[in-house]
């Protein structure tokens, strides 16, 4: 039994008729929610560290980071039957929606910090804390993840079952067709 089938047998009943009829989307937040904690660990620990008083230049490497985790996992798993391009095209793809994913991600945190003005000395230490986690890592984050779900499925992987499924069965595949009994 694979992984994927052992969690969703624990999964209650409705929640599990939409996963699967929803599989690629909930495979994709998946990889969102794990590109989201990488982003997170990254994020924190250039921002914390060498990075202190570049708080965007430590977002846009997090991003990155996570986006390049993201393009194996979302390729290899989220949209493993999706495709229609050859690789390289369909990777410089991923990386343009990507850096366009990037720019709307650190928006809303260059508009908290240098806009609104969220920052040491005009607010205190915590105050720029939840601004900064508030705008970059949830606002930023929702309003990036909506438009690379648009756009992988639009522009880099638009073609559905183009690539072959896994061999091995699983929930992600119709059962196999019984065969006939051999009559003779």
């Amino acid at each position: 039994m694979s992984v994927v089938e052992s969690v969703l047998n624990r999964v209650p009943e409705p929640l599990r008729s939409f996963a699967l009829r929803h599989r690629e989307l909930v495979k994709f937040a998946f990889v969102g929610g794990s590109a989201f904690l990488i982003d997170n660990l990254v994020f924190y620990t250039l921002k914390l560290t060498v990075l202190s008083p570049k708080p965007v230049t430590a977002k846009v490497i997090a991003v990155l980071v996570a986006t390049i985790f993201s393009y194996v996992l979302n390729r290899e798993w989220s949209f493993r039957t999706r495709g229609g391009r050859d690789t390289p095209h369909e990777a410089a793809l991923f990386f343009l929606v990507s850096g366009i994913g990037v720019v709307i991600n650190t928006a809303p945190l260059y508009i908290s910090r240098y806009v609104f003005d969220l920052q040491v000395p005009e607010v205190s230490r915590f105050t720029q804390e939840v601004a900064d986690f508030s705008s970059g890592q949830i606002i930023g984050t929702l309003i990036g993840m909506g438009f690379r779900w648009w756009a992988f499925r639009r522009f880099v992987f638009p073609q559905e079952n183009v690539r072959a499924r896994s061999t091995v069965p699983s929930y992600d595949q119709d059962p196999p067709a019984e065969e006939e009994p051999l009559r003779s």
